[in-house]
């Protein structure tokens, strides 16, 4: 393909010469599982055995890391340019839930929903959080800026999206990506890998932060991760803060300067 041409920035009515900062690297990244390829997403290149290991755990493929046996990154040359391949292997007798679940598509930056082959599929069974969380509405801002601090791509290429794990008084475990879901498929792999939210809805006591707005299928995933709360620098969506509230999820959107707007569970967040 041929390379872009490079940018030229407006700013307070002038053309300035300093140069634009990259653009996000946005790859085909193929999921694969058993030999079987579950989903094809548009995805930053990095993580990929964060994002492939947490997309299984957050879309039921598997019920904790002990299913899989092994995983393996391909690169690959196409004609249109570079894409990945995330390979895990499971061990045998977990490969029933790939019958139950088989998706094979390619979404748009990847799209939480895109690909279910049914409303139960896009609606499954409400799992409820078992982890623990109290915060004080002062702690929302320091949230949001930890999430922040720890958004190295985005300083390099901005517009990445960034989904945290934070634990008051420590940096957060971020993780990135064009594409929200997959930045929270991410950070689900690596806390799964480090043995947080190893087990479908008990996550321990830690916060999910995110850069994007707050979507129902973001709520499921965090069910799964066991987050007890989850906070969003964008706007709730009417089905996200109704299933928030059946799993048991602090959810806050609008996080944004110290302030933000709570919907649920509102007893996890004391002065």
């Amino acid at each position: 393909m041929a390379g872009r041409a490079p940018a030229r920035r407006w700013r307070a009515g002038h053309w300035v010469d300093d140069a634009a900062p990259d653009c996000p690297r946005e790859w085909p990244v193929a999921i694969v599982i058993d030999g079987a390829t579950q989903a094809v997403l548009m995805a930053t290149p990095a993580d990929l055995h964060d994002f492939a290991l947490g997309f299984a755990l957050t879309e039921g493929v598997i019920a904790s890391t002990d299913e899989v046996t092994a995983f393996e990154e391909a690169r690959l040359d196409t004609d249109h340019g570079p894409a990945a391949e995330a390979r895990l292997w499971l061990a045998p007798g977990h490969a029933a839930r790939l019958a139950e679940r088989r998706r094979s598509m390619v979404g748009p930056v990847g799209c939480g929903l895109c690909g279910v082959d049914s409303i139960s599929a896009a609606l499954p069974e409400v799992v409820r959080v078992r982890g623990g969380l109290s915060l004080s509405p002062q702690q929302i801002g320091p949230a949001m800026q930890a999430l922040s601090d720890g958004q190295v791509l985005n300083a390099e290429r901005p517009g990445i999206h960034a989904a945290g794990w934070w634990i008051p008084g420590q940096p957060a475990l971020v993780r990135e990506d064009v594409g929200r879901h997959n930045a929270l498929d991410k950070l689900a792999g690596a806390l799964a890998r480090d043995g947080v939210g190893d087990g479908v809805g008990d996550g321990g006591a830690g916060a999910v932060v995110m850069s994007s707005r707050l979507s129902v299928d973001l709520v499921q995933k965090c069910a799964r991760i066991g987050a007890p709360v989850l906070i969003g620098a964008g706007v709730a969506t009417e089905l996200a803060i109704a299933w928030a509230e059946a799993a048991g999820i602090t959810l806050i959107a609008r996080a944004r300067r110290g302030d933000f707007e709570l919907f649920t569970h509102p007893q996890r967040i004391k002065e």
